[in-house]
């Protein structure tokens, strides 16, 4: 049985939302997600879901994989981030990949906030994720 919605919960799903909210917005803005020659829209062609907009799909995914590749550098090798000389190369990336996460969350129009705290509930009462089952041989490890 999966646990109720909570206030904390609605708070998860807001946050959330402003984050894609801010994240997509400031890429709109930037002009990101137009055809800088054409005018051409880029997130009506996800939102129709053409051949056009699914290769877009892939294309922001592989950016958030990338992201994601360069925070492991970071974290492997205890880099400094070179922009942003204060932190850590591994946070930087991590905020890179989520802010590329939300970005194409807005394109795309989907319920970030709510799909993360349905996986929230769903993960709280998965018997794969309780200690003994991952103790167990076969059981969820690194």
């Amino acid at each position: 049985m999966m646990p109720t919605f909570s206030p904390k919960d609605a708070e998860i799903v807001g946050a959330v939302d402003a984050l894609v909210a801010r994240c997509h917005g400031d890429a709109h803005a930037a002009g990101w997600w137009q055809d800088t020659k054409t005018g051409q829209d880029h997130k009506a062609e996800i939102r129709a879901g053409t051949r056009f907009g699914k290769a877009l799909v892939a294309e922001k995914l592989c950016l958030i994989h990338s992201e994601v590749s360069e925070a492991m550098e970071g974290h492997r090798k205890s880099l400094p981030d070179d922009k942003l000389k204060h932190r850590e190369m591994f946070e930087v990336e991590l905020a890179d990949a989520l802010i590329r996460i939300c970005d194409l969350a807005g394109a795309a129009g989907i319920d970030l906030g709510g799909a993360v705290t349905d996986k929230l509930l769903f993960n709280a009462v998965r018997p794969d994720h309780k200690l003994e089952a991952r103790q167990a041989e076969g059981g969820k490890a690194y």
